[in-house]
């Protein structure tokens, strides 16, 4: 073969990969409560070393006699030393039939494939991520969205509120919403349902069809079943508006249903309680929410009897450091909560005091920098882990809001300004309700001042109606 020549050639990169290690650790972290109960029971599944410290109920208090407790544990190094014998004849197999094949490959991970968890929305957007051209920047972008979306898959906070609470720029969050939104299902990542819906017929080849049309410019129109209307301002017939009304009836306005958890069981259980101690508010960590684990004293006596093989010594010394990781892993993630609650009640006495309408505006950033940790750390930690107030069960996500400034000068959460508006619906004359204008005005008077169409839109995530379709008579 002329003119063909073979070159090698070096090139220098660098790759950030995480080791096992610390993909455990992040998912501990990030795991909510009930998760994270069933990861430290599928690694009590796994791992023999590990026991937990009510699986230990004092043996003196249980009225055995030391022969009793020596019986036990000589039957435990009976099993032991059947294994290392297994092991020993593994080995010497290994040995005899080479290096393993990809039969033995398929079948390795076949095995720890069958150990399974629910996946989770998070976990599915993210696996889809995984060998796509992303830089490390807009990867951590993406992951950040992830860890804003809702039960339904949507954004639960606008990109214009994530730019203060995450520090990063608006066109980088664009950017990785762009990517966010290209994943699967269909939808996710949306900040509303009118975006939902026509991504889903954007995927579905449709973005020039009727119903896109419909969704974009009439859905309030559509949702009222105004079809006569819509055919006259569309100048297409009632059967075609009534066609595409069923078409965009069969979109999904949660996408991310089949990712939640159902049922009359859901409930939500608080990893940390405010108490209050002599006029302070104090954080005390839920000790009852997650099993506390322990190293098995069996298995360190096991290394020290003198008739443990090597092999077997080698296979417990492997599991004794794993499991130490572990209950690493959840102490940093019980203390990092632990320390982000605290600077969380430190800042919001008056709420504990008062409610939503004290809310104080406070972003991620603010706290890592208390805290000691990068605020994408915060962000993980909040995610799923609730805090039970004296005025209720709250995420720890839902205390980082935005904020605008009032006439005396003072900061004010949006939580508080929706909660005023809230109020002022409530107390309002069902036979006269206030427009929107009227609000404006009222909340003026008590020093919000907001823009008409902030009014409507923080109206319309309450789920508060029109006047027009407030008034009774």
């Amino acid at each position: 073969m002329s003119g063909v020549s073979l070159t090698q050639s070096q090139r220098l990169a660098q790759t950030q990969v995480l080791s096992p290690q610390m993909q455990q650790s992040l998912n501990v972290l990030q795991a909510p409560t009930l998760e994270l109960r069933h990861l430290v029971y599928q690694e009590l599944a796994q791992n023999p070393t590990l026991e937990t410290e009510s699986s230990e109920v004092s043996l003196e208090e249980a009225g055995l006699e030391q022969a009793e407790r020596d019986d036990e544990f000589d039957e435990e190094f009976s099993r032991l030393s059947q294994m290392d014998d297994e092991w020993r004849e593994y080995l010497a197999q290994s040995r005899t039939r080479g290096p393993r094949t990809a039969e033995d490959e398929e079948r390795r991970q076949f095995l720890f494939d069958s150990l399974t968890a629910p996946e989770s929305l998070a976990d599915h957007l993210e696996a889809q991520l995984v060998g796509e051209p992303l830089s490390a920047e807009v990867r951590a972008d993406v992951a950040r969205l992830i860890g804003y979306l809702d039960e339904r898959g949507f954004l639960a906070t606008p990109l214009r509120e994530i730019v203060f609470e995450e520090g990063v720029p608006i066109d980088r969050l664009r950017a990785a919403k762009e990517v966010l939104q290209g994943l699967e299902p269909a939808g996710v990542g949306a900040e509303s349902l009118q975006e939902c819906l026509l991504l889903q017929l954007a995927r579905q080849g449709r973005a020039d069809s009727l119903e896109y049309r419909l969704v974009s410019g009439h859905l309030e129109d559509l949702a009222r079943r105004r079809l006569p209307d819509l055919a006259r301002k569309l100048k297409v017939s009632v059967d075609r508006i009534s066609q595409a009304a069923e078409v965009i009836g069969s979109l999904n306005p949660r996408p991310a249903q089949d990712f939640a958890v159902s049922g009359p069981n859901q409930y939500v259980q608080p990893d940390m309680v405010v108490e209050k101690q002599n006029g302070d508010y104090v954080v005390v960590l839920n000790q009852e929410a997650v099993p506390r684990l322990r190293i098995s004293n069996t298995y360190k006596d096991l290394m020290a009897r003198s008739g443990t093989g090597d092999e077997v010594r080698g296979y417990i010394r492997e599991r004794i450091r794993s499991g130490k990781f572990f209950i690493q892993s959840i102490e940093q993630r019980q203390q990092t909560i632990r320390k982000i609650a605290e600077e969380i009640v430190a800042r919001q006495r008056e709420f504990l005091e008062h409610g939503p309408s004290h809310l104080k505006p406070m972003n991620m950033a603010q706290l890592a920098e208390v805290v000691g940790v990068h605020e994408t750390t915060v962000s993980r930690a909040v995610n799923g882990k609730y805090l039970r107030t004296p005025q209720g069960v709250y995420e720890l996500r839902y205390f980082f809001t935005t904020g605008l400034e009032t006439e005396s000068g003072e900061s004010m959460s949006n939580v508080s300004v929706k909660a005023a508006l809230q109020e002022l619906v409530r107390q309002e004359d069902s036979s006269k309700p206030y427009s929107d204008d009227a609000i404006v005005k009222k909340l003026h008077e008590q020093g919000i001042k907001l823009a008409r169409r902030t009014v409507a839109k923080y109206r319309d995530e309450l789920g508060i109606l029109p006047s027009h379709l407030r008034r009774t008579y």
